[in-house]
């Protein structure tokens, strides 16, 4: 009953998003009919109006149903190891987002853990990371593909920094959080032990940090797939999800467009998954639960 519950709204929801996108698709499609009509002095039905904006070849909005047949043609019907091929695509973008998302993790705990312990770092190192994010990715992307490139650096790793540069934020500030998380009560009693330094971080900021490391690198790893896009974006790619949106709007394919829009949407949605089921399985080991922190 409690399965059923969630899955009707969600369910709901779907079915009321595609009807306002076959909406949109008609209303943004129908200046083109209406132009080819006039042109050739003829008239148009509704139907007829309402047939055709279904089926444009390079409509504005494309239907749901043009996606989703893009995207079966683009993923089942071609190889795995052709262009043409959104699984090929998907891959390298995912490579890039993966090494970023690995780099920017490590990137990111260390930083937090000098923040934590070392008062010169929590007041000059931590303004900087935030005033990081205040650049526009799309503005220092090009700047970094270029510097890069000057150095010999090309292919992967200049995406992958790019990724980097978004994703370590959320895992400074999650585990900065999260290794400050213990209370006074909680440190007094490991000085009643006389842990040291080392022994309180193991034993109690580190653990206490999971919870928020997790969640942060939820929004990590979603992010880290936006830096590897845009990594693609300014180096005239010809491979990669990025690669496919720059030749779609080059071309005007939409259609291409929206379908690399919903791969990296369903890889994203992968990713945050198995984050998700890893959080899910550190937490039980240690006798937590992970909804408490959701």
């Amino acid at each position: 009953m409690k399965k059923k519950g969630k899955t009707i709204p969600v369910l709901t929801m779907i079915a009321l998003i595609v009807a306002i996108w076959y909406i949109g698709a008609i209303w943004l499609n129908a200046p083109a009919e209406y132009d080819r009509a006039l042109r050739s002095n003829t008239s148009l039905s509704f139907s007829e109006l309402v047939s055709n904006t279904m089926a444009q070849e390079r409509p504005v909005l494309p239907a749901p149903h043009q996606v989703a047949v893009e995207i079966w043609d683009t993923t089942v019907n071609k190889k795995i190891t052709s262009k043409r091929s959104l699984v090929y695509h998907a891959w390298i973008t995912l490579s890039a987002t993966l090494l970023g998302f690995i780099i920017g993790t490590v990137l990111g705990i260390l930083l937090a853990v000098g923040i934590t312990h070392n008062r010169a770092m929590d007041r000059s190192v931590m303004p900087w990371i935030i005033a990081s994010q205040t650049i526009p990715i799309l503005a220092i992307a090009p700047m970094i593909i270029v510097v890069l490139s000057a150095v010999g650096l090309t292919g992967l790793l200049p995406k992958a920094l790019i990724s980097t540069y978004l994703s370590f934020f959320p895992v400074v500030v999650g585990m900065v959080k999260g290794l400050r998380s213990p209370d006074n009560q909680q440190l007094d009693l490991m000085r009643t032990y006389s842990a040291s330094s080392s022994d309180t971080f193991w034993k109690l900021r580190w653990p206490s940090s999971m919870p928020y490391l997790f969640t942060s690198l939820k929004v990590a790893v979603a992010i880290s797939l936006v830096g590897a896009i845009v990594g693609e974006l300014p180096t005239g790619a010809v491979a990669g999800l990025g690669a496919r949106l720059l030749a779609g709007s080059y071309y005007g394919q939409t259609i291409q467009i929206w379908s690399a829009l919903f791969a990296a949407a369903f890889l994203a949605a992968i990713l945050v998954m198995i984050v998700g089921i890893a959080h899910a399985q550190v937490l039980k080991r240690m006798g937590q639960k992970p909804e408490e922190y959701a």
